[in-house]
């Protein structure tokens, strides 16, 4: 077995942390959710979410990747063999991510680009549409590959895999050092500049002015503790293959709780950056906001450039904007591959850079697809079936293993040793009644919502062909991975009596 590497310092490990929970959600998916359910209200939820679920999942899964060294089936297995699969179904997961999210990062690569000469044109959506992404109008016609967009996801696979590729301190820490100072850098830049324009602060009244009412309703904090869920990147093997990489006296909670502040903190920079922007724009065109708030796609890639079209020097707002984007998105995509590879080379007993090269040739060639006409429509219901399921499911299950059938007292005791902040009681409480009561109520509405009616007014078949059957993949990969030991099959196990029944 190769040595195991190491982050070179805590600030290295925290900037890797942050930069995988940074990502496309929070610059374009939270200010949304905070103006549509209940304003200033929301962060109510929000931040009893994120200290009741978030943070205690965040230290558990730090816990799980420091005390079993190693990607997620590592951990598992490490457990009890017959879990392994369930670190496989992680690893699936986070793969199929990867291979879309590498083509939302190539749209802001070439945004970014466009941005120099206002590219989009003075009809944005006819722009990103008809000719950036000659869209068709059914997932099951693809059409053909948009020669811009390959290039951009071919670069930006380039980018992140060389950060895995080079290794966890050369590479990903390294990186991350630049991306996140950079993208803080970015986005404040963008606020100072935004908040001085006119209407910047009745954008900011509409996001914040808080409606009571909203916290009674049950799907508010259903909403806010699935933000907090997707946004830390918890339950889909990230953080415990980051956390494997800790140096033995590395402080646990002090560690989760910063990955976690930082994180929920740029959610809410992002949501000033974003609505201060749109309420100059509601003011330009003489509309309310509630006509022009969205989030998603049709924020970052039509909204936003309308707004940046109408604004004083557009090239600098729309440049600042695009790769603000991009950063964040490329920093999310390291850790996704990370976790690929992370898992073959303990798997296979390979070195790093054949199982980057390996992951990278495949996930590449897999992108294509979305590169196409129908890569957006394709995309869509690859996303939300792999989201509302596959990440859910994952999580779900492993906070219910580890909660209920294995010694959490012990885990607890391990965190402890080496932490400042020292968990008890609440964060046992946390981990076996609140956090997955909350994720099974999100999965079973997922659930009883697309079986009642097909996702997104799409054909049956299309969902089934390219969400239900991507599930029926993440099952048939994590068995067939699971019944293979090879390396694993190697590595003397002391921690069998951390299951319960042991």
């Amino acid at each position: 077995m190769q040595k195991r590497e190491m982050w070179g310092s805590r600030t290295g490990f925290v900037m890797a942390a942050v930069g995988s929970a940074i990502g496309l959600g929070n610059i374009w998916r939270f200010p949304y959710m905070v103006y549509d359910n209940g304003g200033g209200a929301f962060l109510i939820p929000y931040f009893a979410a994120m200290l009741i679920a978030g943070i205690p999942f965040m230290i558990l899964e730090f816990g799980l990747g420091k005390k079993f060294i190693g990607s997620a089936p590592k951990v598992f297995s490490s457990i009890s063999r017959k879990w392994e699969w369930l670190g496989w179904w992680q690893v699936m997961v986070s793969f199929i991510i990867t291979t879309y999210y590498a083509v939302v990062v190539a749209w802001a690569l070439n945004y970014f680009v466009l941005a120099f000469f206002q590219g989009w044109g003075t009809a944005p959506k006819d722009f990103f549409f008809t000719k950036f992404l000659a869209a068709t109008d059914s997932p099951l016609h693809w059409g053909s590959v948009r020669p811009e967009i390959l290039i951009a996801t071919a670069a930006a696979w380039f980018l992140t895999i060389f950060a895995v590729f080079t290794g966890v301190k050369s590479g990903i820490e390294r990186t991350n050092k630049i991306f996140m100072p950079l993208l803080f850098l970015l986005v404040f830049v963008f606020i100072g500049r935004g908040l001085m324009l006119p209407g910047a602060v009745d954008g900011l009244n509409w996001l914040f002015t808080p409606d009571f009412s909203a916290i009674k309703e049950g799907k508010v904090w259903a909403d806010a503790f699935g933000q907090i869920f997707y946004s830390l990147s918890i339950g889909f093997a990230i953080m415990l293959s980051y956390a494997s990489y800790l140096p033995e006296e590395s402080d646990i909670s002090n560690n989760a709780c910063m990955t976690v502040f930082i994180n929920c903190g740029f959610s809410i920079i992002s949501g000033i950056m974003i609505f201060s922007v749109l309420g100059y724009m509601a003011q330009q065109q003489g509309v309310p906001i509630s006509k022009i708030a969205t989030s998603g796609v049709g924020l970052a890639f039509i909204t936003l450039p309308t707004a940046i079209n109408l604004m004083p020097a557009p090239i600098f707002f729309g440049t600042l904007f695009f790769l603000a984007l991009s950063v964040a998105g490329l920093s999310s995509m390291i850790s996704l591959n990370e976790v690929v590879v992370a898992a073959l080379m303990e798997k296979m007993n390979i070195s790093r850079k054949k199982a980057a090269v390996i992951f990278c040739s495949v996930g590449f060639l897999i992108s294509i697809v979305f590169t196409t006409g129908g890569g957006l429509l394709l995309l869509d219901i690859v996303d939300h079936f792999i989201n509302n399921f596959g990440v859910l499911i994952g999580g779900v299950i492993e906070i219910i293993f580890v909660a209920w059938f294995c010694r959490v007292d012990d885990l607890r005791a391990y965190i402890n040793s080496s932490s400042e902040i020292k968990i008890g009681g609440l964060w046992s409480l946390s981990i076996r009644f609140v956090a997955p009561a909350m994720l099974c109520f999100m999965l079973v509405s997922n659930f009883v919502g697309d079986v009642s009616k097909n996702y997104g007014g799409y054909s049956g078949t299309a969902t089934l062909a390219f969400g239900w059957s991507t599930l029926f993949v993440c099952i048939a990969f994590a068995a067939f991975c699971s019944r293979h030991n090879h390396a694993f099959a190697l590595i003397e196990n002391t921690n069998r009596n951390f299951l319960k029944r042991s």
